[in-house]
């Protein structure tokens, strides 16, 4: 396997990040009095996502390169409905990461193999 390119690690401890502390914070909002909401769940569930995404990155998972696009996409779809500057923060965040996740150094890593 190739050395992890030092973008791939940012990017991916930044979503196991993001995913973690929208986790809890959404995990916040459940009350015993409706144990099963779900909303709540499936907002979750996305957060949980990003944190996957994040920590099979790091060990080089192509799949999980993958689902963090889909994850990403997901967001700048949802941020249409909201304001204008929330879906132009999404797209171009969605750009960066993008744009590293595919450089041609993080190709054989997610591959596993050596560089040329």
């Amino acid at each position: 396997m190739s050395k992890r390119p030092r973008s791939i690690t940012i990017i991916s401890w930044l979503f196991i990040a993001v995913g973690s502390i929208g986790l809890l914070y959404h995990l916040s909002e459940w009350t015993p009095r409706h144990p099963i909401d779900l909303a709540l769940v499936g907002v979750c569930l996305i957060r949980l996502l990003a944190i996957v995404s994040g920590v099979f990155m790091l060990r080089g998972s192509n799949w999980a390169r993958w689902l963090l696009i889909v994850w990403m996409v997901y967001h700048v779809i949802l941020s249409a409905f909201h304001s204008l500057s929330e879906a132009v923060m999404h797209v171009v965040l969605f750009s960066v990461v993008s744009y590293f996740l595919f450089l041609p150094p993080a190709a054989p890593y997610f591959r596993g193999t050596q560089p040329l």
